[in-house]
């Protein structure tokens, strides 16, 4: 697919150098559960949770806006988004019909530029510098981005717009859905000011109650600390976090990335021993892990296996080969062997995950074609929770 309204500018380097930095993140809206609206016109205007059954542990996966505002939200169990929203529809994902529009949209963005950063299957940094040099033309770009593909998938996109990525993500966030927020060039710690500390880059729950003991709630209080107080509070992050809260943010947009394993976890509908049931568990996991390597086009070192005990204590075990694996039947006997180890015949099981790690790349002749060229983890947070 073209995008004909809006080419790259052939510019050297050091013109590039020189040109104001345009960053824009792309976040599909609500996907997973827009998708089945799509697909399902019975569904439009109703409220929509994606996700496993309540009954078997599930867990949402993505809802509707029409089910967020009874409070329901990714990666809440899907027992109290039933609770929260009695008349939502609850579906199963549908991972293929997923990656399949994820391939168009991520398509249509590197048709912009090829300086695409896809985070998940539904969102993406993009660095359009030398594409929109000025607000004006970074409006005019989102806007015929969100257009292109609303045409080629019936998807609604939002963008945010800045100079840097922790502008554009922010910003992406501010008008969902549908939205298309332009931060001024030169206004990025104006914008980020008010904001509550949790919307910086890598604020979780416990940094967040951490800097909210030290009396910041917003960035511009993040901002105004003395550098030292940042790294007594956070350690080694804190002073990054204080160049974003002021504005700052020199991250580049990465095109490739260093993966570091490949897993596969499920949880049972149900606690359960070791036998056959929970062999075929651990089979189906091999098979998915392996698929997952083969489509990558690696091999591992290190196989680990998760397990959740019925009382929720949670234990690892892994082991090393010398040569690299990547075969069902291979990962498969190492899980089984470190399973065996532990597993004793009293115990009961409510989680179990395989992961690879330590990888190699595959030779050419050993590859399959990958779904796209950057393939940043195709099923990333596959099975599990939307971005």
């Amino acid at each position: 697919m073209e995008f004909a309204s809006i080419a790259p500018l052939p510019v050297c380097g050091d013109k590039l150098q020189d040109m104001q930095r345009v960053i824009l993140h792309a976040d599909l809206d609500a996907f997973y559960a827009s998708v089945e609206q799509l697909d399902n016109p019975e569904l439009r205007g109703k409220p929509v949770v994606v996700g496993g059954p309540p009954e078997a542990r599930g867990v949402v996966a993505a809802a509707s806006y029409e089910a967020r505002r009874f409070g329901v939200r990714s990666a809440m169990p899907m027992s109290r988004a039933m609770r929260l929203c009695p008349d939502a529809v609850r579906v199963p994902p549908r991972f293929d019909r997923y990656i399949e529009l994820s391939r168009r949209v991520m398509a249509i963005f590197r048709s912009v530029t090829p300086l695409v950063e896809p985070l998940s299957l539904d969102e993406a940094f993009l660095d359009v510098t030398g594409i929109a040099q000025s607000e004006r033309e970074t409006e005019e770009l989102g806007r015929r981005l969100k257009q292109d593909v609303r045409d080629a998938t019936g998807l609604t996109l939002s963008i945010g717009a800045g100079t840097n990525k922790t502008v554009a993500k922010i910003a992406s966030d501010l008008r969902k859905p549908d939205g298309l927020v332009v931060v001024p060039f030169g206004s990025e710690a104006e914008f980020l000011a008010p904001m509550p500390v949790r919307a910086l880059w890598g604020v979780g729950p416990k940094s967040e109650q951490a800097l909210l003991r030290a009396g910041m709630r917003t960035v511009a209080d993040v901002a105004s600390r003395q550098p030292g107080d940042l790294e007594r509070i956070l350690g080694s992050r804190g002073p990054f976090l204080q160049a974003m809260a002021r504005g700052i943010d020199d991250r580049p947009v990465e095109t490739s990335y260093e993966r570091k394993s490949v897993g596969a976890e499920t949880t049972f509908a149900r606690d359960l021993a070791d036998g056959p049931e929970l062999r075929s568990e651990l089979r189906d996991l091999a098979q998915h892990v392996a698929s997952r390597m083969q489509l990558i086009g690696v091999r591992g070192r290190t196989i680990a296996v998760k397990l959740r005990y019925s009382y929720f204590k949670t234990i690892t075990r892994q082991a090393s080969v010398k040569d690299p694996i990547g075969a069902a039947a291979d990962i498969e006997r190492i899980a089984a062997q470190l399973l065996e180890k532990v597993a004793q015949p009293e115990d009961r099981f409510r989680l179990l995950g395989i992961q690879a790690s330590h990888l190699v790349e595959m030779g050419d002749e050993e590859r399959q074609p990958r779904l796209w060229d950057d393939d940043l983890d195709v099923y990333l947070r596959e099975r599990a929770v939307e971005g």
